[in-house]
């Protein structure tokens, strides 16, 4: 079943990153929660959407036959309405390949956020326009001379984690997970019984149950 906007929808209502990553566990795919260095620029938006993603490597010279900006060019001019751009840098840090011209012509497209293990720069701008980035790290550098897009929309890693354009991306103030299509739909089914049911955990444990008890009860924790 594939995942529509209405559920995309609820999930950006009702999930967290700790329940998708405990239901991607209980699937027994344990390598999709992004590295904890990745952080959002404001702990209170969430990004939810469906992967766009790109892949760099590091380059040590520019010249007029290098032009490092065609691939991410495209892959911005081609992003669609609750899209997310993925840009694997494979954890360079001398790049940030996401700034706020890139966010303000994203979102113009209906764009709903920006993942990178690079640098993210124009911080304060990005910001304040509630655009939700999680990067690697703030830095002011271009990937003119110094990195490059070598191919978008193929698989890439981020860390541990396999993303795919089309994969369901998540995040929040906890972090980011990557939930492979194929199996998007379950999991994020699960992930919201999950929610519902830890809601039940949360007033029992609140009136004073003790917690080994409701444990044994919910298997929940």
């Amino acid at each position: 079943m594939a995942v529509d906007d209405t559920l995309l929808n609820r999930v950006r209502q009702k999930l967290y990153t700790a329940a998708i990553s405990d239901t991607l566990d209980g699937l027994g795919l344990l390598n999709q929660a992004l590295p904890s260095a990745l952080r959002p620029l404001d702990e209170t938006l969430i990004l939810c959407g469906r992967a766009r993603t790109g892949l760099y490597m590091p380059i040590y010279h520019d010249d007029e036959h290098t032009n490092v900006y065609e691939l991410e060019i495209e892959l911005v001019d081609d992003i669609k309405p609750g899209e997310v751009a993925v840009l694997s840098c494979g954890g360079n840090h001398t790049i940030a390949p996401w700034g706020e011209l890139l966010s303000t012509a994203a979102r113009a497209r209906g764009a709903v956020g920006c993942v990178t293990d690079g640098l993210v720069r124009d911080i304060r701008v990005i910001k304040a326009m509630k655009f939700p980035v999680f990067a690697g790290g703030i830095g002011p550098l271009d990937t003119k001379h110094r990195g490059k897009m070598m191919m978008r929309d193929v698989p890439t890693r981020i860390g541990a984690a396999l993303v795919c354009s089309g994969d369901i991306v998540f995040g929040d103030a906890d972090g980011v997970v990557a939930v492979p299509q194929d199996v998007a739909a379950e999991v994020l089914a699960r992930a919201l019984d999950k929610v519902a049911a830890e809601t039940t955990v949360r007033q029992e444990l609140a009136a004073g149950a003790r917690l080994k008890d409701v444990f044994a009860k919910h298997g929940i924790l």
